[in-house]
C-alpha cells in the first residue's frame, strides 16, 4: 500500500481530487487529499500570517503525526511549491514527488517569481482585506480566496532533494491559452532525473483526465 498526499493549487481544497482519490483507493492505496490552511475558511477565520511556510507545515505535520513513510507527495500548480518544501523538511517521510502542471521551485523562488505576468494580474486581484487572492470567475463554485503571503514568500530549502527516489512531472497540453508550464516541461523532459508525461487536458487535469493521472500515479516507484 502506498500513501499519496494530494496538495491542490490556489483557491482549491482537497475536494478537487475526489475522482482521483476514489480511483487510487480502489487499488487499495491510502490517499490523503489536503485543504491548506486559510483556504475554504470564512474571511473572519483567515489571518494575514498564513504563508508558504504555513502550508508546508500542514503537510509535514501530517507526515510526522501519522508516522507516514515512503509517501508520494502530489502537488497541482501552486501545490508544487508546497511539496518541494515538505520533501526538504521531512526527508525521512517522502519517497516520491509528482508535479501536476505545477511550479517546480528552487531555493529562493516564490510562486510570484515563477509566474507569468498573466498570473500576476490575477494575484493582484485581492479581497477587501488585501490578504487573499480572489478565485478566478471560471473556478469551481467551492473555490475560495487564497492567502496572498503564500504566493509572495520565497521557498527556503536546506538541501538539493537528492534523497527523493522518484520525481515526476505531468504536463497539461490542452490549455486554451499558451501554458506557462511549457518551458518547465521541456526542461525536465531533458533531465534524466525526471520522468515526464503529457496529458491532453486543461490545467485542471484532475477534472479533465483523472483516469490518466491515476495511471501515472500508480506507476510511481517508491521502492529503494
Amino acid at each position: 500500500m502506498t500513501t499519496y498526499i494530494l496538495i491542490p493549487g490556489m483557491c482549491h481544497g482537497g475536494w478537487c481530487f475526489e475522482d482521483l482519490t476514489d480511483r487510487l483507493r480502489e487499488h487499495g492505496h491510502r490517499v490523503l487529499p489536503v485543504t491548506l490552511t486559510g483556504v475554504g475558511e470564512p474571511s473572519r477565520l483567515r489571518h494575514p500570517g498564513i504563508d508558504l511556510d504555513t502550508h508546508i507545515r500542514d503537510v509535514t505535520a501530517m507526515l510526522t503525526a501519522g508516522n507516514i513513510r515512503d509517501a508520494v507527495l502530489v502537488g497541482h500548480s501552486y501545490g508544487g511549491m508546497v511539496i518541494t518544501g515538505a520533501a526538504d523538511r521531512a526527508p525521512d517521510h517522502v519517497a516520491a514527488l509528482v508535479y501536476i502542471d505545477a511550479m517546480v521551485p528552487e531555493h529562493g523562488d516564490s510562486c510570484w517569481d515563477l509566474a507569468s505576468e498573466q498570473e500576476h494580474r490575477w494575484y493582484r486581484d485581492v479581497v477587501e482585506t488585501g490578504d487573499a487572492v480572489r478565485p478566478l470567475p471560471f473556478f469551481d463554485p467551492r473555490a475560495t480566496p487564497h492567502p496572498l503571503a503564500s504566493v509572495r514568500q520565497p521557498l527556503r530549502l536546506t538541501g538539493d532533494l537528492s534523497h527523493i527516489r522518484s520525481r515526476t512531472y505531468v504536463y497539461a497540453a490542452g490549455w486554451e491559452t499558451p501554458s506557462p508550464f511549457t518551458g518547465v516541461h521541456a526542461r525536465l523532459s531533458r533531465d534524466p532525473g525526471w520522468t515526464t508525461y503529457s496529458l491532453d487536458g486543461g490545467h485542471n487535469l484532475m477534472r479533465d483526465d483523472p483516469a490518466g493521472l491515476a495511471e501515472i500515479l500508480l506507476a510511481v516507484d517508491v521502492t529503494d
